[in-house]
């Protein structure tokens, strides 16, 4: 005799949402492809680990795992609001800025509003929004760059919340001042603008940059994380920097005991180490420059990146998919962009400075063999 069951029908926009598709994994890797060695350039994430200082911190806080954490997450918060000069309620943390960015869409966004953002652009956003059944307005990107002239023209009456990327993910462009000044001058203030600025580190010194926590405007949202720079992707710890209004609805709506008790604790010791952060970023900009070089030899067409990745067009899917799989085969992971968009380019993260010429080099042996297939 047969069992039959019966489920309950899942939300007809939920049903039509394709998951987010993260990297494969390097043991993932090693199983498919019977490799002992590969080398992870797929998730921007930090070739040096965490800080020494988070190591200890984590493992210091992993014996008082058994408690809650502080759901408040006053010491992390307090240490932001001091380094950047804000009031203690303008901080939020949560589980990695997806985490914060989960808040805001739930506080904020109804079946009746828009939310508006440019095609190739972080996709865990565009996965949050259609979550939520909500209507998402994509502008196409101008030389790899968001048209923020275009984006303002597609602002509507039930636009209410809009998200930029600065550094842009995954093309590495950056918006400058002037541009963001403009634009920010025709967004009504009824709409919230996030700024994701999750590799500003990364940005250094460029006098263009728009550092949007330094603005203070009431309806921007800086948003960051400690996933890329200071090495903890794997503990998801991100934080937001926003007028204490917004703040205080979110805090009404996030998971009470997130982000972790080690996880504050690793960031709170990593925020604190600056010399780590700055020979990543020392290492990062040597690490560009080898990419530059190596792929302007091969021909390669390429993005200048203010991240911690560079993107190349290859110009057509076919190839992508082709040397994407050839390099998975010699344990090499990057990442295809068809699903940020961008079907004719992979991204590459920075890593170290043995990885990066081992991929050049690997790159060279493909171009050569993809000239006799």
């Amino acid at each position: 005799m047969m069992l039959t069951s019966s489920f309950p029908c899942v939300a007809e926009h939920i049903a039509r949402l394709t998951p987010y598709q993260p990297g494969k994994t390097s043991e993932e890797v090693k199983r498919e492809f019977g490799l002992e060695r590969v080398i992870k350039l797929a998730c921007n994430e930090n070739p040096f680990g965490p800080s020494p200082m988070a190591k200890a911190a984590a493992m210091q806080a992993l014996q008082e795992a058994h408690y809650y954490p502080d759901s408040a997450g006053y010491a992390l918060r307090r240490a932001l609001s001091q380094n950047y000069r804000v009031k203690f309620e303008n901080i939020i943390i949560g589980a990695g800025s997806e985490g914060i960015l989960a808040s805001i869409v739930r506080a904020y966004l109804n079946g009746n509003d828009e939310a508006l953002t440019s095609d190739g652009t972080f996709i865990g956003f565009t996965v949050l929004i259609r979550s939520q059944g909500i209507p998402l307005r994509c502008v196409p990107l101008r030389n790899y760059a968001y048209d923020l002239v275009a984006m303002a023209r597609a602002i509507t009456p039930r636009t209410k919340l809009i998200y930029l990327a600065n550094p842009n993910n995954p093309t590495g462009t950056l918006i400058d001042r002037a541009a963001f000044e403009d634009f920010y001058s025709k967004v009504p203030g009824h709409i919230l603008l996030i700024m994701d600025e999750a590799y500003h580190e990364f940005v250094g010194s460029e006098p263009a940059y728009p550092d949007s926590q330094l603005y203070r405007h009431d309806n921007v949202f800086t948003l960051r994380t400690f996933s890329k720079a200071y090495g903890l992707a794997g503990l998801r710890i991100g934080y937001g920097i926003a007028h204490e209004t917004i703040i205080e609805q979110l805090l009404k709506i996030k998971l009470p005991f997130e982000p972790n008790h080690i996880a504050q604790a690793a960031a709170l010791a990593a925020f604190a180490d600056r010399e780590f952060v700055k020979r990543t970023i020392a290492s990062n900009v040597k690490g560009l420059e080898t990419l530059y070089d190596g792929l302007a030899r091969l021909g390669m067409v390429h993005v200048r990146s203010f991240g911690n990745f560079v993107m190349i067009d290859l110009g057509s899917s076919k190839r992508v998919q082709w040397f994407s799989r050839r390099l998975l085969e010699r344990g090499i992971i990057i990442r295809p962009l068809a699903a940020f968009g961008l079907p004719d380019c992979l991204r590459i993260t920075v890593g170290l400075p043995e990885e990066n010429e081992l991929l050049l080099s690997e790159l060279a042996n493909l171009l050569k063999q993809e000239s006799v297939v």
